[in-house]
């Protein structure tokens, strides 16, 4: 059955965002702050370990480069940012840090080699893919310190990463290979190099635009389809 890999991952962030929203007022800060160090340290060896397979370096750059510009024309960026906090005064949700766990939650869930193999894998062969469901494991219980950190808004991440692997996976369902070997790899490496962002932003080193660099993933197909 299409899609269930993607539901249970979905579910496994909502069950550990829960957990985390329940014991933040439990939780050490010191507790915290360690684990974001050694979340951002994490993502930053999962992004290098992406980038390295890339085997076509100026796709990579020429995709990252094009696609950031386009996400500045955009503003992607500033409108889910505005998204975000519309949606926090929707809900009348009192954390502070609402529209940053669910933008950062929604970048580091979707923005990977397993939110992408994944649900094509699942398309493909109309079973649960392994990898969704390991990344399921990985998400659920990452999602608790980040959201005993951020709060609700970690929970709200799921609605954009359905939208994400599910459109994958029935595109994959629909077309068959569509997406080529070699284009999965350096749409891959293209969201490492985007993860590596994402872990100097978690760890408060720099803060890094990564939302704006999203349409670096579909030029990075896009070139691919002419190599």
């Amino acid at each position: 059955m299409y899609g269930v890999g993607t539901l249970v991952n979905a579910a496994a962030i909502v069950l550990g965002g829960l957990i985390g929203v329940f014991i933040k007022s439990r939780l050490n800060r010191r507790f915290i702050s360690i684990f974001f160090q050694a979340a951002g340290l994490f993502t930053l060896f999962i992004g290098v370990s992406m980038a390295v397979a890339s085997e076509h370096i100026m796709v990579v750059g020429v995709s990252l480069v094009s696609g950031a510009l386009l996400g500045e024309w955009m503003r992607l960026d500033e409108r889910l940012q505005r998204w975000g906090e519309q949606l926090r005064q929707r809900l009348k949700m009192r954390d502070e840090r609402f529209t940053e766990g669910l933008l950062t939650a929604f970048m580091l869930y979707c923005v990977g080699a397993m939110s992408v193999i994944g649900p094509i894998e699942e398309g493909l062969s109309g079973k649960i893919s392994d990898l969704l469901l390991t990344k399921a494991l990985l998400d659920g219980f990452s999602s608790i310190m980040f959201a005993s950190a951020f709060g609700w808004g970690v929970l709200f991440s799921v609605f954009p990463l359905l939208v994400f692997q599910g459109t994958l996976t029935l595109l994959a369902a629909w077309f068959g290979s569509f997406l080529p070997q070699e284009a999965v790899v350096e749409i891959s490496a293209v969201g490492g190099v985007m993860l590596i962002g994402l872990g100097l932003q978690i760890m408060e080193v720099k803060t890094v635009k990564v939302a704006n660099m999203l349409p670096a993933l579909v030029v990075a197909y896009v070139l691919m389809c002419f190599i």
